[in-house]
């Protein structure tokens, strides 16, 4: 019998009591486990931090967890999260070892398990007054595929020739013990910067953020970054992702034991740019947010709307090597 796709967008079930990755009847309602990984809290002390909702509301790191069932974790994501946690251990290197598929399905999820509480607390909330839960069909058709890519972890997956994502990995002088998290669902971002490397995913893309930069990853990519540098390249990366204006769609050809997974063209039809224009002063907001930390202001970042502040170029256009940066601080 060939290979079948779980598809918990079509039910719209979110309850506990199915398996989140494989949509398998639990024995129980805690048969579950955490969003982000024991070891990764137990590192950074984050059990307790606050981690907030979409909704405004407050909860701990701890708090979030998404239903499994305890042969899918013990056959295919404690595996994962060991050869993660290794690489971790072992900083930038480590991390160009991994491979990137491992890294794509280990971020997608610990996304996908913020998007399923996020779903939780929105359809509780709805139903408390009284509302249909409501959700965009495009953020859908977003969270439903990077599910489906996700089952690579326990189904037979073949992306034929392209990958669903953009990643990029950096080594960074990061201060001893920092912890740097973010991820914006709507547009399937995530980041992470601690040790010595900086990463960061758009999840469904099929590299198009990737070929957006290519002329700025020419000049940096390969160079190790100041922390303030790594932000801004963050920032450009969630701002062109919130630009990126295709979803992506994808022919699924069962074959024998195997699913192929193929690409259509993100072109399509149209003959609109993939990526909406880009606004100085709207990036600008987002460089104040990611540059929070060092404190500059947005009346700052765009004095020259046009040529936004930054600390990647030069007047030339050439990298500034890390150790040249002196924020004063």
């Amino acid at each position: 019998m060939s290979a079948q796709l779980y598809q918990p967008f079509e039910s719209f079930n979110f309850s506990n009591n199915k398996c989140f990755l494989t949509g398998e009847k639990l024995q129980s309602t805690e048969e579950k486990i955490q969003v982000f990984p024991a070891w990764l809290m137990n590192r950074y002390n984050l059990h307790d931090q606050p981690f907030k909702l979409l909704d405004e509301s407050m909860a701990t790191y701890k708090d979030l967890k998404i239903p499994c069932a305890a042969h899918v974790n013990e056959q295919y994501l404690e595996p994962l999260e060991a050869e993660v946690a290794q690489a971790f251990d072992a900083g930038f290197e480590g991390m160009k070892a991994i491979s990137e598929l491992k890294l794509f399905q280990w971020a997608g999820k610990l996304l996908y398990g913020i998007i399923f509480n996020e779903i939780q607390v929105a359809i509780r909330q709805s139903h408390s007054q009284g509302d249909e839960f409501n959700i965009s069909q495009s953020i859908i058709h977003k969270f439903s595929n990077l599910h489906m890519m996700l089952q690579s972890l326990n189904k037979p997956l073949v992306f034929e020739e392209f990958k669903p994502f953009s990643l990029f990995l950096f080594k960074v002088n990061n201060p001893e013990n920092e912890f740097a998290y973010r991820d914006e669902i709507n547009t399937l971002t995530f980041s992470i910067r601690l040790k010595d490397f900086g990463l960061i995913i758009s999840l469904q893309d099929n590299g198009a953020n990737r070929n957006y930069h290519r002329q700025l990853l020419e000049k940096i990519e390969g160079q190790t970054l100041h922390p303030i540098q790594f932000e801004e390249f963050c920032g450009r990366i969630f701002y062109s992702a919130y630009l990126f204006n295709r979803l992506p769609e994808y022919n699924i050809l069962p074959v024998g034991n195997q699913i192929y997974i193929e690409a259509m063209s993100l072109k399509g039809m149209s003959a609109k740019p993939l990526f909406d224009d880009w606004l100085g002063k709207t990036y600008g907001q987002v460089l104040e947010n990611f540059w929070k930390r060092w404190g500059f202001l947005l009346f700052e970042i765009i004095k020259n709307p046009e040529h936004p502040m930054t600390f990647l170029l030069d007047d030339e256009g050439e990298f500034i090597p890390a150790e040249k940066i002196d924020l004063g601080l």
